[in-house]
This record gives structure tokens, sequence and C-alpha cells, in this order.
């Protein structure tokens, strides 16, 4: 290849992301607590809207999206044009550094924050930004001084991933209130609808016109497979988005699934109850096991261990009882191993396995 043949700067600094493992060598039979999946899969009615989707699939789907963005404004309560939707929250992310970062701008995130914003920012040409946490929580005063004439976006998980701690609506307030004038402020909820009572930070974008949140399908609705997410933010921001936004970016299946999904909120309810019981559980339990971790507002706890050392042989004993869970070294969390709250089996089996791993040394 010619010399002269050359990727964009910042394209080849992108280290490729890691999803979660999904198998074990010469295990059929392996519990995946590794990727934040719920464990109950969709609801009922979502894969009967899948199921129906299969007689369009000749079909193209609308480009403008109205009948999802219409079922995800009546039941949050917001205004459906300003919602796009997109290819899991990480093209919302893609989009949003694609239209207002570049070459001389930067990007700024947490240490510990999803590994998309710097890939997504790299992809660009823009300058990644980390700021350090605090107890592995966001650091708002740090991410304030850590801003400056070059800023253009600040992303932040609340709660977060891989720690699944999460700060106050009055800290993000601040934090939106202090940026530059130039810096928008994204606001990714992933993990909102596991906060009881929680709006994912939609009334501090309804409030201000430099704040955007980004959603999933992909975590307690369970189509993490078919790749849904959405965006809420001030139409000015919206309309610049769905310009470099393809028309035909999600199908006819995603479309029509999704919409059965958020309506189906009798389900999200009873997920997140479930979660809630058993993320307290597996936490305790393993705290008893002296592994310790914080509270967590999401589908997974981060438990610490003593060392990087003992969180390597941990994973890999618990590989060979047939149960994957994540380790988070790329996200500078080597002593950490970051478990997903699987169903009641799933907890009580890898809790009972690092008893035994803990109980050999």
């Amino acid at each position: 290849m010619s010399d002269l043949i050359r990727p964009q700067p910042g394209i080849m600094d992108i280290a490729l992301y890691e999803g979660g493992k999904a198998a074990v060598a010469g295990m059929s039979n392996v519990v995946k607590l590794s990727s934040n999946e719920n464990p109950f899969g969709p609801s009922d009615k979502a894969k009967e809207a899948f199921a129906r989707s299969v007689h369009q699939l000749h079909r193209y789907p609308s480009t403008d999206h109205a009948a999802l963005r219409d079922a995800i404004g009546e039941v949050h309560g917001l205004d459906p044009a300003q919602i796009i939707c997109g290819v899991g929250s990480d093209e919302i992310i893609t989009f949003l550094c694609q239209a207002y970062a570049g070459p001389k701008d930067e990007v700024v995130f947490t240490e510990h924050g999803f590994l998309m914003y710097r890939i997504s920012a790299l992809a660009v040409g823009a300058t990644p930004v980390e700021v350090a946490e605090r107890d592995r929580t966001t650091d708002v005063d740090a991410i304030l001084r850590a801003c400056n004439r070059r800023t253009r976006l600040v992303f932040i998980a609340n709660p977060n991933n891989p720690t699944g701690t999460m700060i106050s609506q009055a800290e993000i307030e601040r934090l939106a209130d202090g940026l530059p004038a130039q810096a928008i402020l994204v606001l990714d909820g992933a993990y909102a609808e596991y906060v009881e009572g929680f709006d994912g930070g939609a009334s501090v974008v309804s409030a201000r016109t430099n704040v955007v949140m980004t959603r999933t399908f992909s975590k307690i609705y369970g189509l993490g497979g078919l790749r849904i997410g959405w965006g809420y933010g001030p139409k000015p921001i919206i309309d610049v988005l769905n310009r470099v936004r393809g028309p035909f970016n999600l199908s006819n299946t995603q479309l029509e699934t999704a919409e059965a999904a958020v309506r189906d909120q009798d389900y999200v309810n009873r997920c997140r109850a479930d979660n809630a019981r058993m993320r307290v559980w597996l936490a305790e339990a393993l705290a008893a096991l002296g592994v310790p971790s914080d509270t967590s507002m999401a589908n997974f706890i981060l438990a610490r261990f003593a060392s990087s050392e003992e969180a390597e042989a941990c994973d890999t004993y618990l590989q060979s009882q047939g149960l994957i869970v994540r380790r988070v070294t790329s996200y500078k969390l080597p002593n950490c191993l970051r478990i997903t709250v699987g169903d009641e089996a799933s907890c009580r089996r890898v809790a009972h396995a690092i008893g035994q791993f803990k109980g050999m040394k």
C-alpha cells in the first residue's frame, strides 16, 4: 500500500473495544455475567413485536422514527421533536463527536468512564482528556478544572459504568452551569432505569441549552442484541445530529420492538425490583467474604480485591467453574472484577464460587 494512503489523525491511536467475554474454551454451559445484560431478556410484548416484524422485512423503515419517538415521549413525558434514535446509545455518542468535535478540540470524561468516549473522540481527531475520579465517583470540581476554551464535549455516565456509582442532580446541575459557553454536557443514562424515580437527567436537559441525555434499550429492556438507543436534547442540537444520522439507521424490526418494549413499563418495574433485591444480596454476600464494593445503582457490582494478581486469579477460577465476569483493567481498575447482577441462581452460584476461591488461599 502506498505510504500516502493514511487514516485520519487519531484513528490509529484507538485501542479496539473489547466486549464482555461470552465463552470459556471447552465449556458449553456457562453463566455470562460480563456484559450487564438483563438475565430475563426482553418482555413478552417486545418478543411479540419482533416476531410480527418478519412480515415487513422487505420494507424500508421510516426515516424519522416518529412512532418510536412518540412512544418514548409519551412514556417519559418528553417532546418527541427533541428525541433522536440510534444504533445503541453508542451511535448517539458518535454523532455528538462527529458534529461538535474535531482537531484541536478536547473531549472530557472521567478516568473510569465508558471506553466509547475516548474512541469516539479519537475517531474525529479530537483530544481525549481524562479526569481523575474521587473514590471511583465523578468529581465535578476536577472536571470543571479540566475544561478550557478547547473543550467541546463533556461525557458523564450516571450511574457510571463500570463503577456503579452516581452523583446527585444538584452536582449535575452545578457541572452543566459551570461549563465553558461552547461546551456540551452529555449525560449517559444507559443504567438510569435501574434507579427508582430517576429521570436520567431529562429535567436538567429541559432547563438548559447545553445538555444532552443518551439512553439505551440494551440494558433493562433486554435488547442488547438489537442495538437501539436514543437521545434527548435541545432542538438545535438534535437538528444537527439528525443531519449526520443515516436516514435508515434503524430497521423496522428495531423500531417496532423498541416501541413495544418502552410501552411495557410493568416489565421494566419488575426487572428493576428484582435487580435491586439481588444486587444488595450479592454485594453483602461478597463483603462477608472480604470482597468489598461501592454502593452500586446499576445492574452490576464492582468487586474489589487486594491486588490485580488476586483479581486475575479469581477471574481464572470463576472461568474454571463456568462463570464469566468482566475484568476491567482497560478501565484502569486492575484489582477489580465487574459482576453483572444475574438471576438469583446465578448470583448465588458466583458468590459460592468466590467463597471457594477465597477459601483456597
